[in-house]
Parts: C-alpha cells; sequence; structure tokens
C-alpha cells in the first residue's frame, strides 16, 4: 500500500538499530511523543538511495561514457508503531514487523511522517516547524532581511532556523521567545530580534580582519 506524500509532516527521524531485536532510536521532533500513540495513521519514508552508476565504460575504449541510474523514488508506507520509551533524549521504538537488526538497519534515515491533518491544534503563540519554513523574516525597523530556509534542531534542543537573505548570505539564527517579535501565518511573515551581535557575525564583511 503507497500514499502520496502530499500533506504529510515530517515528526521523526530513524537514527539507527538499537540492540539485536530490531529496536531503532529515533529523534523525536514533537513536545510530547505520547501523540506516537494517538496519531491515526503514521507513515514510513525510506531514505532516498544514492545515484549508482550501472555501465561502466571498457578501459581505455573512448566514446563510452558512464551511465548513472535514477533510484526508484523512496516508497512512502504505513507503519505501526508496537512501542516505545525514552532514552537518553531520544526514543527507542518496536515497528512491526521489524524483529532483527538487519531489518532495524535497513531503516536508518527513514522519516516518520503524519498527515497535516492529524496534528493537534498548536497552543496560543505556538508554530509547528515546518509553518516556520519559508516564512519572509523582517527586523523590527520593518526591513527585510530574508527568508527561513530550514529549521534545525540541535543534539541539546536549540531551534535554529537556516535564514537566507536578499543578497544569498546564509544567517544562523538562534531561537528564543525574546528573540521572535511576531508571527503572522497568514502574511507569511516573522519578525525577529535578533541577540547583539549576530547580524554583524554573519553580514559584516570586515568582521573575519
Amino acid at each position: 500500500m503507497t500514499t502520496s506524500t502530499k500533506d504529510l509532516v515530517l515528526i521523526a527521524e530513524v537514527l539507527k538499530p538499537h540492540g539485536i531485536r530490531g529496536e531503532v532510536s529515533v529523534d523525536y521532533h514533537g513536545d510530547s511523543p505520547f501523540l506516537l500513540d494517538e496519531f491515526p495513521e503514521i507513515f514510513l519514508r525510506p531514505k532516498a538511495p544514492r545515484p549508482r552508476p550501472t555501465v561502466g565504460a571498457k578501459s581505455g575504449k573512448p566514446g563510452l561514457k558512464k551511465r548513472v541510474a535514477k533510484p526508484a523514488a523512496p516508497r512512502t508506507r504505513p507503519v505501526k508503531i508496537e512501542s516505545w520509551r525514552p532514552h537518553k533524549g531520544r526514543l527507542l521504538v518496536f515497528f512491526e514487523g521489524i524483529a532483527d537488526r538487519d531489518a532495524a538497519d535497513e531503516l536508518r534515515g527513514a522519516e516518520l511522517l503524519v498527515r497535516e491533518a492529524d496534528l493537534p491544534e498548536p497552543g496560543e503563540d505556538e508554530l509547528y516547524l515546518y509553518e516556520v519554513e519559508g516564512l519572509t523574516v523582517l527586523l523590527e525597523d520593518g526591513s527585510t532581511l530574508g527568508h527561513v530556509r530550514q529549521v534545525q534542531l540541535l543534539p541539546a534542543g536549540q531551534e535554529v532556523w537556516a535564514i537566507d537573505t536578499e543578497d544569498g548570505r546564509e544567517v544562523l539564527f538562534p531561537v528564543a521567545d525574546e528573540f521572535v517579535a511576531g508571527v503572522d501565518l497568514d502574511e507569511g511573515w516573522v519578525t525577529i530580534v535578533p541577540p547583539p551581535g549576530l547580524l554583524e557575525l554573519y553580514l559584516n564583511d570586515d568582521s573575519s580582519e
């Protein structure tokens, strides 16, 4: 059974096997793992395979070129979580049908997704991470800094926005309540108050001299 990836949002990623019985370590991006017990369906999207050369040129023979096989798109499929438990800031998860380490190892890099419609309503002043990506980033004076290209979650739990500026530079913005002045998802913007020195660090050409 397959499903369209439209309207699916990322909630977790499989890191590696844990033990020999098929358990895997998972980096979960939600606030509460108990939601895993409440989603009507969870989907697993395997890590995309890398392109591989399929026809090598015969040594020294001109006119032959290597061709690269286009890998098949990862098949997103429903998956059932049999159990989960917290472990050192991650989750250890058993999936139905994954019963040994080899099968678990094949899940490395896979993504867990749910339908956007199945997400609970966020609380006041809360945002889902996927809603942030693509927002226009404004400064307090109303000027445009750029756009949020990616939301990163560091191992220590710090949320960082990778912002692409209008002139093609990157600013890594550490998210904190005091640094975010306002958000309007309908209009597609967020106003930030960067910590002192942050913009100079990334945008001042003379900062490294």
